[in-house]
């Protein structure tokens, strides 16, 4: 099965819109979403309501920091994402903030492990930033690959039968096989806020019965999104760095 894997939306409905479209007419056959749906970005309430019709549909859809944060306010966040859940809170009915409360933490689909973020303790947000904690993560799971976002930056780690973790630097658009006798963690990147460099929106294709992931990017109408932040309000420093990838 060919499945779309997407994680930290942040409200941006231009980036989301546009990664479907692509996932479409790359062939995905299944849908997953790695949480964080708002913070940040413009339209919150448009990518929730979105988000409960693909999951209708019969999307894997899981809840991310962000998401908790929006009826939890004991989250810890750093100033740019407490100015922007504290606005996210008006935007969103009770139904909005009742769908993102009843999503799971993680989910399991044959050999592989869907997450928002460090697998070993899933409710505590830790990032996985390098091998150290891509190790952490899958010690913690008998996956054979684990996806998770967060970070915002599409990364890849395998662990070895020996315990030696290597780390890989992927390249858009050329598939990686992910050999068995090894496990993986593939970091998805952002779809609504890149921070890698690259203001196209990042998501993944995941082909189980070749054993690849391919590793995509959705240009999208930035100027629009960043537009979008804008006339809500919001800092202007949150629109910004949509076209810088930052």
């Amino acid at each position: 099965m060919l499945t779309a894997i997407l994680s930290d939306i942040h409200g941006n409905r231009q980036a989301f819109e546009a990664c479907l479209a692509a996932a479409r007419a790359k062939g995905a056959q299944r849908l997953v979403l790695l949480g964080d749906y708002v913070g940040y970005g413009a339209d919150p309430d448009w990518v929730v309501e979105k988000v409960r019709e693909l999951v209708a549909q019969g999307a894997i859809a899981l809840i991310g920091n962000h998401d908790r944060a929006v009826s939890h306010h004991d989250a810890h966040m750093n100033l740019e994402a407490q100015v922007a859940i504290e606005w996210t809170r008006g935007e969103l009915g009770n139904e909005q903030r009742h769908i993102l409360d009843r999503l799971p933490l993680e989910q399991h689909s044959s050999d592989a492990l869907f997450v928002h973020a460090d697998a070993s303790a899933p409710q505590d947000w830790n990032y996985v930033l390098d091998a150290t904690g891509a190790a952490q993560s899958m010690h913690a799971t008998k996956a054979h690959v684990t996806f998770c976002g967060h970070v915002h930056r599409p990364a890849i780690y395998t662990l070895s039968s020996v315990g030696k973790v290597t780390t890989f630097v992927p390249v858009t658009d050329v598939p990686i096989s992910l050999l068995r006798g090894r496990q993986w963690l593939v970091v998805a990147g952002s779809v609504g806020q890149p921070r890698d460099g690259i203001s196209a929106a990042s998501y993944l294709m995941y082909d189980d019965e070749r054993g690849e992931v391919t590793f995509c990017r959705a240009p999208y109408d930035v100027a629009a999104a960043s537009d979008a932040i804008r006339a809500r309000g919001l800092p202007h420093w949150l629109a910004d760095r949509l076209a810088m990838g930052r």
